[in-house]
Protein backbone atom coordinates (compact mmCIF):
# COMPACT_ATOMS: atom_id res chain seq x y z
CA UNK A 1 0.00 0.00 0.00
CA UNK A 2 1.15 3.04 -0.90
CA UNK A 3 0.59 6.37 1.14
CA UNK A 4 -0.39 9.92 -0.30
CA UNK A 5 1.17 12.48 1.58
CA UNK A 6 0.19 15.75 0.91
CA UNK A 7 1.96 19.01 1.75
CA UNK A 8 -0.15 22.14 2.03
CA UNK A 9 1.95 25.10 1.51
CA UNK A 10 1.51 29.23 0.77
CA UNK A 11 3.58 31.82 1.19
CA UNK A 12 6.63 32.25 3.91
CA UNK A 13 6.22 28.97 4.62
CA UNK A 14 9.07 27.36 6.81
CA UNK A 15 11.76 25.43 4.36
CA UNK A 16 12.37 22.86 7.35
CA UNK A 17 8.94 22.39 8.28
CA UNK A 18 8.69 21.00 4.93
CA UNK A 19 12.17 18.86 3.96
CA UNK A 20 12.27 17.53 7.37
CA UNK A 21 9.24 15.91 7.07
CA UNK A 22 9.57 15.11 3.40
CA UNK A 23 13.18 13.50 4.04
CA UNK A 24 11.54 11.24 6.73
CA UNK A 25 9.17 10.05 4.44
CA UNK A 26 11.61 9.11 1.39
CA UNK A 27 13.58 7.23 3.22
CA UNK A 28 11.97 4.08 3.25
CA UNK A 29 11.49 3.63 0.01
CA UNK A 30 14.66 5.40 -1.22
CA UNK A 31 16.68 2.82 1.19
CA UNK A 32 14.99 -0.11 0.34
CA UNK A 33 13.59 -0.34 4.19
CA UNK A 34 9.74 -1.01 2.59
CA UNK A 35 9.64 -2.40 -1.10
CA UNK A 36 7.64 -1.38 -3.03
CA UNK A 37 7.94 2.74 -1.83
CA UNK A 38 5.22 3.45 0.97
CA UNK A 39 4.89 7.00 0.65
CA UNK A 40 4.20 9.43 -2.29
CA UNK A 41 4.53 13.24 -1.82
CA UNK A 42 3.26 16.00 -3.24
CA UNK A 43 3.75 19.66 -2.39
CA UNK A 44 0.29 21.25 -3.33
CA UNK A 45 -1.08 24.87 -2.52
CA UNK A 46 -4.54 26.27 -2.95
CA UNK A 47 -3.82 28.14 -6.33
CA UNK A 48 -1.03 25.91 -7.11
CA UNK A 49 2.29 27.16 -8.72
CA UNK A 50 5.34 28.19 -7.10
CA UNK A 51 5.08 29.02 -3.65
CA UNK A 52 7.76 31.11 -1.79
CA UNK A 53 9.08 30.03 1.10
CA UNK A 54 10.40 32.42 4.37
CA UNK A 55 13.86 31.78 3.38
CA UNK A 56 13.51 32.82 -0.48
CA UNK A 57 13.17 29.70 -1.62
CA UNK A 58 10.73 28.56 -4.07
CA UNK A 59 8.57 24.97 -3.88
CA UNK A 60 6.96 24.14 -7.47
CA UNK A 61 3.12 22.88 -5.89
CA UNK A 62 0.23 21.57 -7.64
CA UNK A 63 -3.13 22.96 -7.01
CA UNK A 64 -4.82 21.25 -4.11
CA UNK A 65 -7.75 20.45 -6.01
CA UNK A 66 -6.54 18.75 -8.35
CA UNK A 67 -5.39 15.97 -6.05
CA UNK A 68 -7.03 12.77 -5.47
CA UNK A 69 -6.71 9.81 -3.01
CA UNK A 70 -5.02 11.58 -0.12
CA UNK A 71 -4.48 9.24 2.64
CA UNK A 72 -2.60 12.53 5.00
CA UNK A 73 -2.17 16.04 5.01
CA UNK A 74 0.09 18.20 6.49
CA UNK A 75 0.17 21.96 7.13
CA UNK A 76 3.47 23.40 7.89
CA UNK A 77 4.24 26.49 9.81
CA UNK A 78 5.49 29.73 9.09
CA UNK A 79 2.19 32.21 9.23
CA UNK A 80 0.22 32.33 12.26
CA UNK A 81 -2.68 32.32 10.11
CA UNK A 82 -3.42 31.21 5.83
CA UNK A 83 -6.98 31.77 5.81
CA UNK A 84 -6.77 30.32 1.92
CA UNK A 85 -6.04 27.40 3.59
CA UNK A 86 -8.52 26.94 6.62
CA UNK A 87 -11.00 27.40 4.36
CA UNK A 88 -9.69 24.56 2.49
CA UNK A 89 -9.55 22.50 4.94
CA UNK A 90 -12.93 22.27 6.00
CA UNK A 91 -13.79 20.66 2.62
CA UNK A 92 -10.24 18.24 2.52
CA UNK A 93 -9.94 16.87 6.08
CA UNK A 94 -13.28 14.92 5.84
CA UNK A 95 -11.71 13.33 3.08
CA UNK A 96 -8.10 12.49 4.16
CA UNK A 97 -7.67 9.53 6.91
CA UNK A 98 -5.55 11.96 9.08
CA UNK A 99 -4.19 15.56 9.19
CA UNK A 100 -0.64 17.03 10.65
CA UNK A 101 0.40 20.05 11.14
CA UNK A 102 4.15 21.28 11.71
CA UNK A 103 5.15 24.19 14.04
CA UNK A 104 1.99 27.53 13.57
CA UNK A 105 0.22 25.13 11.19
CA UNK A 106 -1.26 24.10 14.01
CA UNK A 107 -2.80 27.53 14.15
CA UNK A 108 -4.20 27.29 10.52
CA UNK A 109 -5.98 24.05 11.67
CA UNK A 110 -7.64 25.67 15.10
CA UNK A 111 -8.78 28.36 12.78
CA UNK A 112 -10.69 25.62 10.44
CA UNK A 113 -12.25 23.79 13.48
CA UNK A 114 -9.91 21.21 13.05
CA UNK A 115 -8.86 21.28 16.36
CA UNK A 116 -11.83 22.39 18.65
CA UNK A 117 -12.05 19.31 21.83
CA UNK A 118 -8.86 18.18 20.85
CA UNK A 119 -5.05 18.10 22.61
CA UNK A 120 -2.94 20.17 20.48
CA UNK A 121 0.76 21.58 20.46
CA UNK A 122 2.89 23.66 18.30
CA UNK A 123 5.65 26.12 18.91
CA UNK A 124 6.08 27.01 22.58
CA UNK A 125 5.93 30.79 21.63
CA UNK A 126 2.38 30.39 19.80
CA UNK A 127 0.40 28.31 22.15
CA UNK A 128 -0.91 31.46 23.88
CA UNK A 129 -2.11 32.16 20.52
CA UNK A 130 -3.58 29.03 19.30
CA UNK A 131 -5.87 28.59 22.67
CA UNK A 132 -6.97 32.16 21.97
CA UNK A 133 -7.97 31.13 18.05
CA UNK A 134 -10.43 28.24 19.91
CA UNK A 135 -10.29 27.83 23.75
CA UNK A 136 -12.09 24.82 23.39
CA UNK A 137 -8.61 23.54 22.27
CA UNK A 138 -6.65 21.81 25.33
CA UNK A 139 -3.34 23.21 24.62
CA UNK A 140 0.14 20.96 25.93
CA UNK A 141 3.09 23.52 25.70
CA UNK A 142 5.63 21.04 26.52
CA UNK A 143 5.06 18.49 24.33
CA UNK A 144 6.73 17.58 21.11
CA UNK A 145 3.66 16.14 19.47
CA UNK A 146 0.79 15.04 20.17
CA UNK A 147 -1.72 12.44 18.37
CA UNK A 148 -5.26 12.98 19.30
CA UNK A 149 -7.41 10.75 16.94
CA UNK A 150 -6.92 11.26 13.41
CA UNK A 151 -4.94 14.72 14.16
CA UNK A 152 -1.43 15.45 14.87
CA UNK A 153 0.26 18.24 15.48
CA UNK A 154 3.84 19.43 16.61
CA UNK A 155 5.91 21.55 17.87
CA UNK A 156 8.60 24.60 16.38
CA UNK A 157 10.07 23.50 12.98
CA UNK A 158 12.74 20.81 13.78
CA UNK A 159 9.87 19.03 15.63
CA UNK A 160 8.28 18.21 12.28
CA UNK A 161 10.80 15.61 11.72
CA UNK A 162 9.93 13.88 15.19
CA UNK A 163 6.19 14.22 13.72
CA UNK A 164 7.19 12.73 10.18
CA UNK A 165 9.11 9.90 12.44
CA UNK A 166 5.90 9.18 14.67
CA UNK A 167 3.63 8.78 11.66
CA UNK A 168 5.79 6.34 9.97
CA UNK A 169 6.21 4.38 13.10
CA UNK A 170 2.32 3.99 13.40
CA UNK A 171 2.03 2.90 9.57
CA UNK A 172 5.25 0.50 9.15
CA UNK A 173 5.89 -0.18 12.47
CA UNK A 174 9.05 0.50 15.41
CA UNK A 175 11.92 -1.34 13.15
CA UNK A 176 11.24 1.03 10.25
CA UNK A 177 10.76 4.04 11.60
CA UNK A 178 14.32 3.40 14.04
CA UNK A 179 16.52 2.48 10.67
CA UNK A 180 15.19 5.78 9.64
CA UNK A 181 15.89 7.54 12.66
CA UNK A 182 19.42 5.74 12.37
CA UNK A 183 19.24 6.95 8.83
CA UNK A 184 19.30 10.48 9.46
CA UNK A 185 21.28 10.49 12.51
CA UNK A 186 18.21 11.95 14.91
CA UNK A 187 16.39 10.48 17.42
CA UNK A 188 13.25 8.05 17.27
CA UNK A 189 11.64 9.58 20.13
CA UNK A 190 13.16 12.58 21.67
CA UNK A 191 13.72 12.85 25.60
CA UNK A 192 11.92 15.22 27.65
CA UNK A 193 9.82 18.34 26.01
CA UNK A 194 10.24 21.07 24.19
CA UNK A 195 10.04 23.38 27.72
CA UNK A 196 13.17 22.06 29.18
CA UNK A 197 14.83 22.00 25.12
CA UNK A 198 17.87 19.55 25.62
CA UNK A 199 20.31 20.41 28.44
CA UNK A 200 23.35 20.88 26.39
CA UNK A 201 21.34 23.74 24.15
CA UNK A 202 20.18 25.28 27.88
CA UNK A 203 23.68 25.43 29.09
CA UNK A 204 24.99 27.24 25.83
CA UNK A 205 26.44 30.48 26.30
CA UNK A 206 27.97 33.42 24.43
CA UNK A 207 30.99 32.49 25.36
CA UNK A 208 32.84 30.17 23.05
CA UNK A 209 35.14 28.61 25.61
CA UNK A 210 32.07 27.44 27.54
CA UNK A 211 30.17 26.30 24.41
CA UNK A 212 32.99 24.17 23.45
CA UNK A 213 33.69 22.97 27.05
CA UNK A 214 29.32 21.96 27.16
CA UNK A 215 30.29 20.17 23.72
CA UNK A 216 32.63 18.15 25.66
CA UNK A 217 30.94 17.54 28.45
CA UNK A 218 27.98 16.30 26.50
CA UNK A 219 30.46 14.00 24.37
CA UNK A 220 32.14 12.27 27.76
CA UNK A 221 29.33 12.11 30.25
CA UNK A 222 31.28 9.42 32.26
CA UNK A 223 34.33 11.75 32.43
CA UNK A 224 36.02 12.57 35.85
CA UNK A 225 34.02 16.39 35.92
CA UNK A 226 34.33 17.78 38.95
CA UNK A 227 34.80 21.64 39.33
CA UNK A 228 38.88 21.64 39.74
CA UNK A 229 39.16 19.62 36.60
CA UNK A 230 36.75 21.20 34.47
CA UNK A 231 38.76 24.65 35.70
CA UNK A 232 41.79 23.11 35.11
CA UNK A 233 40.83 22.70 31.17
CA UNK A 234 39.63 25.90 31.09
CA UNK A 235 42.78 27.20 32.62
CA UNK A 236 40.83 29.47 35.72
CA UNK A 237 40.76 28.91 39.08
CA UNK A 238 38.15 26.66 40.47
CA UNK A 239 36.27 29.51 42.08
CA UNK A 240 37.30 31.50 38.74
CA UNK A 241 35.74 28.86 36.70
CA UNK A 242 32.55 28.95 39.21
CA UNK A 243 31.89 32.16 38.86
CA UNK A 244 32.40 32.62 35.14
CA UNK A 245 29.97 29.66 35.17
CA UNK A 246 27.12 31.06 36.18
CA UNK A 247 27.53 33.91 34.44
CA UNK A 248 27.61 32.67 30.96
CA UNK A 249 25.04 29.95 31.42
CA UNK A 250 22.81 30.82 33.98
CA UNK A 251 23.61 27.53 36.27
CA UNK A 252 26.14 26.10 38.38
CA UNK A 253 29.29 23.65 37.10
CA UNK A 254 27.37 20.58 39.50
CA UNK A 255 23.68 21.49 37.98
CA UNK A 256 24.71 21.51 34.59
CA UNK A 257 26.66 18.67 34.62
CA UNK A 258 23.92 16.58 36.19
CA UNK A 259 21.65 17.45 33.41
CA UNK A 260 23.78 16.76 30.62
CA UNK A 261 24.49 13.40 32.65
CA UNK A 262 20.98 12.63 32.34
CA UNK A 263 20.53 13.90 29.00
CA UNK A 264 23.37 11.00 28.53
CA UNK A 265 21.39 8.21 30.14
CA UNK A 266 17.94 9.14 28.53
CA UNK A 267 19.56 8.30 25.09
CA UNK A 268 21.02 5.47 26.26
CA UNK A 269 17.68 4.31 27.97
CA UNK A 270 15.49 4.93 24.89
CA UNK A 271 18.19 3.30 22.19
CA UNK A 272 19.86 1.11 24.20
CA UNK A 273 19.03 -2.14 25.83
CA UNK A 274 21.38 -2.26 28.48
CA UNK A 275 20.79 -2.44 31.68
CA UNK A 276 20.24 -0.12 34.18
CA UNK A 277 23.30 -0.18 36.11
CA UNK A 278 25.43 0.00 32.44
CA UNK A 279 23.75 3.10 31.66
CA UNK A 280 23.88 4.86 34.93
CA UNK A 281 27.86 4.25 34.22
CA UNK A 282 28.02 4.87 30.85
CA UNK A 283 26.29 8.63 31.79
CA UNK A 284 28.60 8.93 34.72
CA UNK A 285 25.74 8.89 37.19
CA UNK A 286 27.52 5.78 39.21
CA UNK A 287 24.92 3.49 39.83
CA UNK A 288 20.93 2.52 39.41
CA UNK A 289 19.69 3.93 42.13
CA UNK A 290 21.49 7.50 41.58
CA UNK A 291 20.04 6.98 37.78
CA UNK A 292 16.54 6.55 39.39
CA UNK A 293 16.72 9.32 41.53
CA UNK A 294 17.84 12.06 39.30
CA UNK A 295 15.33 10.59 36.87
CA UNK A 296 12.51 10.81 39.14
CA UNK A 297 13.80 14.42 40.23
CA UNK A 298 14.10 15.83 36.51
CA UNK A 299 11.38 14.33 34.74
CA UNK A 300 9.07 12.63 37.44
CA UNK A 301 9.14 8.55 36.42
CA UNK A 302 11.58 6.09 37.13
CA UNK A 303 14.15 4.21 34.07
CA UNK A 304 12.25 1.26 33.39
CA UNK A 305 8.62 3.47 32.56
CA UNK A 306 10.82 5.87 31.06
CA UNK A 307 11.98 3.03 28.72
CA UNK A 308 8.95 1.60 28.39
CA UNK A 309 7.79 4.43 27.08
CA UNK A 310 10.08 6.19 24.66
CA UNK A 311 12.30 3.20 24.74
CA UNK A 312 13.63 1.69 21.22
CA UNK A 313 14.68 -1.38 21.72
Amino acid sequence: MTRHVVFVLYPDVNVLDVAGPLEVFSQPGRNGFVTPAPYRTTLASVDGGPVRSSAGAEFATVKLDSLAGIDTLIIPGGQPSAPAVSKALHAWVPQVRRVASVCTGALILAAAGVLTGRRATTHWQYAAQLQAIDPGIAVDTDAIYINDGPVWTSAGISAGIDLALALVEADLGHAVAMRVAKQMVVFLKRPGGQSQFSAALAAQSRDAGFAELIAWITAHPGADLRVDVLAERMNMSPRSFARHFVAATGQTPAAAVEALRLDAACRLLTETALPLKRVALDAGLGDAQTLRRVLLRHRGVNPQDYRQRFGCT
